[in-house]
């Protein structure tokens, strides 16, 4: 929902501004406030830099971003992201880099001679303007943010210049050498790319307006384009042999971060992408170790998209640059900057459209690339395979430019991979017991011996997911490992560091290692030779234990326009357009809040459901089959099941948002059906909520109720409110607030009109434990008064506190339904209590009784699974063994029942 300016918002001005002169134009926007841009050329050292100037025109001053653009662009693909900073109170300042738009000059690649010294010179003119916040005279309170490109030169800028306060670099690299020439392996197809993003078009200039491309480091000759001269004679050096020499490596290290990696000591945002394999998670591994060992704030986030597609969830990033800026440049103290670590994953498929959704693991610190590592035993003899003459065919990994994205669905079973036969060896792990999540980088000590010449060998590695049936593999994120080995002829052992991933391995799965001699993106050894690979330990795998994944939400657009979508429904049928015969209101069922009978919903993803596993070829796949239960007033009702278990799908439909295939909704009686007037009596909340960031808590949940076209006195704001608990930050500026706070606010405006079913999907996501606790006491209390609550949550302890009664689900079918305590209550897992400790040798003998499962030890006694007998029987043999018991009763939390119901599935 957005507020459209009136068309005299639009209005121009000209000013004479310092440095020459520029034209302020204000940006006609969907949103408020408006926002004035000023263009103008800056003339650095000779060479003329393109700016364009950002503010909201707003008094007073304010903090400073310098945003740079990715590599073969310009300032225009930054200007939304400029615009939005403005609207939120920043001063912004974009450039064309040298070389890039109409900057003139030759491409440094971050030079720190150049390209960082006009960054130097951006923040000297940000010091002269009125509007900037300056922290002393000539320094600009002021922070740097960019993807790729821009992002190093954000990084750079800190190290360089002691004025910048804050960064928040995207995508990027810290070591360019390691990051073109990952282990002495060429990256030819990335490099290539990259060289070709820096030569003119056919027939154009390479500079602006038919300027020369010329700097002090000398013009770019031949086939280079807007290159230094010194960076052609590199690429030329290295396309043509292949391997990268020493003054390369030289010469890429010292435009790099990591030159200056210890003089980087300001709070840094660090985002990565997943599916790149241009700049690697390890690149941000490193940026992340390095800087909090300086003592920065830091917080690393991976994104599921990068360099190779996928999603670069951009509205999402944009928002956390924001707020980051916010605490850091603003000094605001109340804003939630987020975790210190998050990882995009894919949270399944959605099972009305077939699109993959996307949820959030996070943790209160980072964990690195290798922690919680379990060892997995990988079987197979050594192993021979040829580097064939020119390197060709090629292995197929990662395609720069042509994966389309295939990257980011890899955790899908949908990837792109090739290996020849005869030019790899592969390893087999056995077939996982039990899902397995990698969150790092995988290790494997290998001995690797080479007929070349020189004894040297240049080798790929790659690790797979390979499906049950041994055929069928996906390579995580497409990602491989490129190594060159020297001094092999004898054998030499190494150790291979496999790519770090983010991917979930089921149960039946196994891994495989995969060493192949050639791939498409990198440069291989044109002469022939035999390579022979064994494998002398584990594949060591890091797990990230500490992460808590959330569960994947609905759009924004699912809670937020609902009862606008609504009322369009309930035109139609006023003006007789459309006419729908709704079933008659059933009086017996008019106290009722909810009854579900026989519900189906048909999967609307054509093969995929099959492709997925959740029906067989042939079959009609359902997301929701035979439905039913039924809640009564008072109860907090808890709705669980594992991913795809049918629960959206279920809500979706109670919520009129989409039609059943079969069976019916009642809400008090009356058939659910777009438009249906019953529907004002439900209240809904859905993760993922779009308020308006500049307005207040208050003023956005005004503006929802006048949305939907109800008189002001029924939406009962204050009670609403008062149960939400939002205090004075009522008032406050939606975009200052705390995660909790958001959901608050998403709960009152769910609560708005007081609904008699109250519907709250993943209310706590996000949350730490003192906010869901609130959360818990907010839904109680709303219940208490006579009202009804349905939860869908992923925290089975959380529900178990909260609600009375629970509907599990599994596979869109009803596994059972009933109260709480009755569900957990009949387990065969006792708990033992002791009046005091006993040995080891007691403990075993307990175990070893007939009709016992197991006998474990716990806090305050045993935990004794029954496989046979019964409490009584047990009773007898403890007191026949004068074990210390003083009580036994049943032992089972709401996990223990949820996974018995469901076989383990979630």
């Amino acid at each position: 929902m957005r507020l459209r300016l009136p068309r005299w918002a639009a209005v121009t001005a000209v000013l004479t501004v310092l440095a020459g002169a520029g034209t302020w134009t204000a940006v006609a926007t969907d949103e408020a406030p408006p926002v004035r841009r000023a263009d103008r050329a800056l003339d650095i050292d000779g060479v003329r830099i393109d700016t364009s100037y950002f503010t909201d025109g707003s008094a007073g001053r304010r903090p400073a971003v310098l945003l740079g653009h990715g590599f073969g662009g310009s300032k225009d693909d930054v200007r939304a992201q400029a615009e939005g900073l403005a609207r939120d109170g920043y001063a912004v300042l974009t450039w064309s880099a040298r070389g890039f738009g109409a900057s003139t000059g030759s491409i440094g690649l971050n030079d720190p001679a150049h390209e960082v010294e006009d960054v130097q010179k951006l923040i000297d003119w940000l010091a002269a303007r009125p509007e900037v916040l300056l922290d002393k005279p000539g320094d600009p309170r002021v922070g740097v943010t960019g993807a790729s490109y821009g992002g190093a030169i954000s990084l750079l800028a800190a190290g360089h210049d002691p004025r910048v306060d804050a960064i928040a670099p995207q995508i990027t690299y810290w070591n360019l050498a390691d990051a073109l020439f990952p282990n002495g392996v060429f990256k030819k197809l990335w490099a290539g790319i990259f060289f070709s993003a820096g030569s003119p078009a056919e027939g154009g200039a390479p500079g602006a307006a038919g300027a020369p491309a010329t700097s002090t480091g000398g013009a770019a000759a031949g086939s280079c384009g807007r290159f230094t001269a010194e960076l052609c004679s590199l690429y030329q050096r290295v396309a043509v042999s292949g391997k990268p020499d020493a003054a390369a490596r030289a010469l890429l290290e010292a435009r790099s971060p990591a030159a200056v990696g210890s003089r980087i000591k300001v709070p840094a945002l660090l985002v990565q992408g997943q599916s790149d394999s241009l700049f690697t998670l390890a690149q941000s591994d490193a940026m992340a170790r390095t800087l909090t060992a300086n003592g920065a704030p830091v917080a690393v986030d991976w994104i599921a998209g990068g360099h190779d597609g996928g999603d670069r969830e951009t509205e999402r990033v944009d928002r956390r640059v924001t707020t980051w800026f916010d605490r850091w440049l603003k000094r605001d103290t109340s804003v939630d900057t987020g975790p210190a670590f998050r990882v995009s994953r894919t949270g399944g498929v959605d099972s009305t459209d077939g699109k993959a959704t996307l949820r959030a693991a996070t943790a209160d610190r980072y964990p690195g690339l290798t922690s919680g590592t379990e060892r997995i035993a990988l079987g197979g003899p050594p192993q021979t395979f040829t580097n064939p003459p020119g390197a060709a065919p090629p292995a197929v990994s990662a395609v720069p430019g042509l994966g389309g994205g295939l990257s980011g669905l890899s955790s899908l079973g949908v990837g792109l991979s090739l290996d020849f036969p005869g030019q790899h060896a592969r390893f087999d792990a056995k077939p996982q017991t039990r899902t397995l999540r990698i969150t790092g980088t995988p290790t494997v000590p290998v001995r690797v011996t080479s007929t070349a010449a020189d004894g040297s060998a240049v080798l790929f590695a790659k690790v797979y997911d390979v499906g049950p049936d041994g055929r069928q593999q996906v390579l995580p994120a497409q990602l491989v490992t490129p190594v060159r080995v020297d001094g092999a002829k004898a054998g030499k052992n190494v150790t291979l560091t496999l790519p770090a991933i983010d991917h979930e391995v089921e149960a039946g799965h196994r891994l495989r290692l995969v060493v192949a001699a050639t791939d498409l993106g990198y440069a291989s050894p044109a002469v022939p030779a035999r390579y022979t690979v064994t494998v002398q330990g584990p594949l060591a795998v890091p797990t990230a234990p500490g992460l808590a994944t959330q569960a994947a939400g609905l759009p924004w657009w699912v809670w937020g326009l609902p009862l606008l979508g609504l009322a369009g429904a309930a035109a139609l049928l006023l003006t007789a357009r459309r006419k729908v015969t709704a079933p008659a209101p059933d009086p017996e069922l008019a106290s009722v809040p909810l009854q579900i009978t026989g519900l189906s919903k048909k999967y609307k993803g054509g093969d995929l459901p099959q492709a997925l596993g959740f029906a067989r070829a042939g079959e009609t796949p359902f997301s929701v089959r035979d439905l039913s239960f039924r809640v009564e007033q008072g109860q907090v009702l808890g709705l669980l099941g594992p991913n795809g278990a049918g629960k959206t799908t279920t809500l979706r439909m109670l919520m009129g948002l989409i039609t059943p295939d079969e069976g019916e909704i009642r809400v008090f009686g009356q058939a659910i059906r777009p438009g249906a007037p019953v529907l004002s009596r439900v209240g809904a909340f859905v993760e993922g909520a779009g308020f308006l960031p500049h307005l207040s808590g208050r003023e956005n949940l005004d503006l929802y109720w006048k949305a939907t076209g109800r008189p002001a006195e029924d939406a009962h704001v204050d009670e609403a409110l008062r149960i939400a608990n939002l205090g004075g930050a009522l008032e406050r500026a939606v975009r200052t607030y705390s995660q909790g706070m958001r959901q608050r606010l998403a709960l009152a405006q769910a609560m708005l009109g007081l609904p008699d079913l109250l519907i709250l999907d993943e209310p706590t996501n996000g949350l730490d434990p003192p906010q869901i606790r609130e959360m818990r006491e907010v839904m109680i209390r709303y219940a208490a008064g006579g009202r009804t609550v349905i939860v869908s949550s992923h925290l089975l302890a959380e529900v178990e506190q909260s609600c009375t009664h629970l509907v599990v689900m599994d596979r869109g079918q009803l596994v059972q339904a009933g109260p709480v305590a009755e569900i957990t209550g009949s387990g065969d897992t006792l708990l033992v209590t002791l009046a005091g400790e006993i040995d080891d040798a007691l403990v075993a003998k307990i175990d070893a009784l007939p009709g016992i499962g197991t006998a474990t030890r716990t806090d305050g006694g045993l935990l004794v699974r029954l496989d046979g007998t019964d409490p009584t029987g047990l009773i007898g043999e403890l007191v026949r063994l004068d074990v210390p018991l003083t009580g036994v009763g049943p032992h089972r939390r709401l996990e223990d029942a949820f996974l018995t119901l469901i076989g383990g599935a979630a």
